[in-house]
């Protein structure tokens, strides 16, 4: 099995032939840099949405309402290094149904203030849900994944801009017959991940304790490798929300999400795709345990 290693996150990080991240991680961020980054990322993922949306002809589309409520921790006890955790609490129908239950940790090293890395393990459980389930066999099914992302921040006036690039090596549960009780077999399946975030103060110049805040992202999703399956495109989300931030060490926010999903496989080579609108609710915890000298 061959792992990505961070190296190959950042020989994507290269615009108008100037690295934004040094192999050897020495070197900070320079802002004209972040512009292009910013502008060039943005025009790929829009003209890949575009060539996607533009192929309808040969698709079949289920729409469903999801609510997904999550919470995000972070434990500081170092300088450099803080634990990262998350736990989100997808739904169907708002609330009614499940639609997918997601475990996460990591650990973070905080390259200064505008380069964080990340490493950890995810134990994501998917259920069936919708016209047409995301396993063939109509079944659960677990999955186990590991994943390297680096995240990069950057303010312009009281806009705040972040790119996080994510590796995943997920190992997805798959059953050889209708009749088997769990899962028979776990093949890995690679995917990259690119998400755009602009956050922007709705009170005063930034945003600190007190603060109402406008928030917006988008995040698309490309699969890889000899496991890639039948497409390449595996979603795309988009978010618009509003947060506040109570204090330094909490903060929630709320509002719209769509989920457009493309799944691994066709019926009747027809690809199927979930258009997925409804609420996202998310809180964030922090903690900062080092020690006082």
């Amino acid at each position: 099995m061959e792992m990505q290693s961070s190296q190959q996150i950042f020989a994507i990080l290269q615009t108008n032939g100037k690295k934004i991240v040094s192999t050897d991680m020495r070197k900070s961020i320079s802002i004209p840099s972040m512009h292009g980054l910013t502008a060039g990322v943005l025009l790929f993922m829009f003209a890949f949405l575009y060539s996607s949306a533009s192929a309808q002809n040969n698709r079949i589309t289920n729409h469903h309402t999801i609510g997904w409520y999550n919470m995000f921790g972070t434990v500081k006890f170092h300088s450099k290094w803080s634990l990262h955790t998350e736990y989100q609490w997808r739904r169907n129908d708002i609330i009614e149904n499940w639609q997918q239950s997601l475990l996460r940790v990591g650990v973070n090293y905080h390259l200064n203030p505008r380069v964080l890395f990340r490493a950890g393990y995810g134990w994501i459980e998917t259920f069936p849900y919708g016209e047409t389930p995301i396993n063939a066999l109509g079944k659960d099914f677990t999955e186990h994944r590991i994943f390297e992302m680096v995240q990069l921040q950057h303010n312009e006036s009281i806009a705040h801009f972040s790119h996080r690039f994510m590796l995943e090596q997920r190992f997805v549960g798959t059953y050889r017959s209708p009749d088997s009780s769990k899962e028979d077999d776990y093949p890995m399946l690679n995917r990259f991940r690119y998400m755009f975030r602009l956050q922007v103060p709705l009170k005063g110049k930034s945003i600190q304790a007190k603060t109402p805040y406008f928030l917006v992202y988008d995040e698309i999703f490309i699969g890889f490798g000899k496991n890639v399956n039948a497409n390449i495109y595996d979603q795309n989300r988009l978010g618009v929300l509003l947060g506040y931030r109570l204090n330094e060490n909490l903060g929630i926010n709320a509002g719209y999400l769509y989920q457009n999903v493309q799944l691994g496989r066709q019926i009747n080579q027809q690809n199927v795709f979930q258009n997925n609108h409804g609420v996202i609710v998310n809180l964030s915890v922090n903690a900062n345990v080092q020690k006082r000298k």
